[in-house]
């Protein structure tokens, strides 16, 4: 955050609590004008998507392969985080699968480690990733895509990518505040 601080090193007979009461406002305004330019969550339909890079690949080393292979289809990375989810927020990320019979291993798999989240930017980013990353089960991945390279089945798949401009939306607002996206 931007702001206005009176180093340490200087002693407080230099300046006057009103100079003290000036950069207060000044920090106060500069706060409100750094929330208020934010890029709302939003704005990610038709150009942004959203992605993790799953504990299976984090642990096998491959977050530099794939983040090269992100960059050379030309993806602009507008936010990233390294972070592990608990089960809980696994459970409530994955929540859409919960009647679903792998709902808890898909859990327990994805807090198992950590994960490096991102939101990406590209025309038609939702179909272009969905293209980069390939088929769910990395045996019917076309050649050169992310979960061909990198994925071991069905469950650990090295890659999730929004399926919709609507969920990538909602995937990004999961993992980031607005002030986190550039």
């Amino acid at each position: 955050m931007w702001g206005v601080r009176i180093p340490a090193s200087i002693s407080p007979e230099f300046y006057s609590p009103r100079l003290s009461d000036r950069i207060n406002t000044i920090n106060e305004s500069l706060n409100t004008l750094n929330h208020s330019t934010t890029q709302p969550l939003n704005s990610m339909a038709g150009n942004r998507t959203f992605t993790m890079i799953k504990p299976d690949a984090v642990r096998a080393g491959n977050i530099g392969n794939i983040l090269q292979m992100i960059n050379a289809a030309g993806f602009r990375i507008v936010a990233m985080k390294y972070t592990q989810m608990s089960k809980a927020r696994a459970g409530e990320f994955y929540a859409v699968h919960r009647e679903r019979p792998f709902y808890g291993e898909l859990c327990d798999f994805m807090s198992s480690g950590p994960i490096v989240a991102a939101i990406l930017e590209k025309d038609n980013a939702v179909v272009a990733f969905r293209e980069l990353i390939g088929a769910t089960n990395p045996a019917d991945a076309a050649e050169g895509t992310i979960r061909k390279k990198y994925a071991t089945s069905v469950g650990e798949n090295a890659v999730h990518g929004s399926d919709s401009d609507e969920n990538a939306a909602i995937e990004g607002a999961f993992h980031f505040a607005g002030v986190e996206l550039f």
